[in-house]
């Protein structure tokens, strides 16, 4: 999964070369600080508080942009950073920012506060969410120093931080086993699962792989990586396979979630090469 957990785009909007020369330019950079995924869970019709601390690490005062996106994303790579409020899991028209643009000093820090408003509606049930994005303001060009001639990389800054909304304990849990293969790459041997959470609440399991050949025989237990699942979205895992022969085995693949929510399949795997 593109993870959908903690992110940050560098994006490269133009390179203009001048005359031939080369020399710094002084241009603002952003760091948030703390984590990028802000968690709560929450009462129908509570109201809560956040902030996110953002730092101007670089040598200008810098414009800073905030502003909302929806956020979905799949097993494929694909991300939507969709209308704020517009997907039925949102709570983006739940969060009031307290400011849509600051100016931080170099190396110093600013503050964007923010209120969830959970709405009084008794038909609401699991989790919640959407993007805070926070990005450098297109406006500020890069500060060029004196000569004849320049090269100038100008660049976007934007991190995006989750606000996440879990409705007390509520919310089905439950995954689906979208797609299996076995795939090569750079030498190594992968079992590459796609996971899909169908259920109503985010899950964030670790994903394990027991092996046994055809007598029944454990050949070894394989790991995958912890990852944010929410629903309707997916993610996909891959899990190597180092030094296992060639041959038809038996596979039981594990999604903990680490509470009382495990998820299982058995495949059938056939290992050719």
């Amino acid at each position: 999964m593109k993870k959908p957990t903690l992110f940050l785009y560098l994006l490269a909007t133009g390179l203009l070369i001048l005359f031939g020369s080369r020399s710094a330019f002084a241009a603002a950079s952003i760091n948030v600080s703390g984590s990028l995924t802000h968690e709560k869970v929450a009462a129908i019709g509570a109201n809560y508080n956040g902030s996110i601390l953002i730092e101007n690490t670089g040598k200008v005062a810098c414009a800073v942009r905030i502003y909302q996106t929806d956020y979905l994303y799949y097993a494929n790579g694909s991300n939507i950073y969709g209308i704020p409020g517009e997907i039925p899991s949102s709570n983006a028209k739940w969060i009031t920012l307290g400011a849509n643009w600051i100016t931080i000093p170099a190396n110093e820090e600013g503050v964007v506060n923010y209120q969830v408003q959970v709405p009084n509606n008794s038909r609401l049930r699991g989790t919640y969410w959407s993007m805070i994005m926070v990005e450098v303001a297109d406006e500020q060009p890069p500060i060029r120093s004196k000569g004849q001639g320049a090269v100038a990389l100008q660049t976007k800054l934007r991190y995006g931080v989750q606000i996440i909304t879990h409705i007390g304990s509520t919310g089905t849990r439950q995954i689906k086993f979208l797609d299996r293969k076995i795939i090569n790459d750079g030498g190594q041997r992968f079992l590459q699962l796609d996971i899909e959470n169908s259920g109503e609440r985010a899950l964030f399991p670790s994903v394990s792989l027991q092996l046994f050949d055809k007598d029944g025989r454990l050949i070894g237990n394989f790991y995958g990586k912890k990852a944010r699942i929410f629903p309707t979205c997916s993610i996909r895992q891959r899990i190597n396979l180092p030094s296992i022969p060639k041959g038809n085995y038996k596979a039981l693949v594990i999604v903990d979630n680490e509470d009382q929510y495990v998820f299982g399949a058995n495949y059938d795997l056939a290992i050719e090469k």
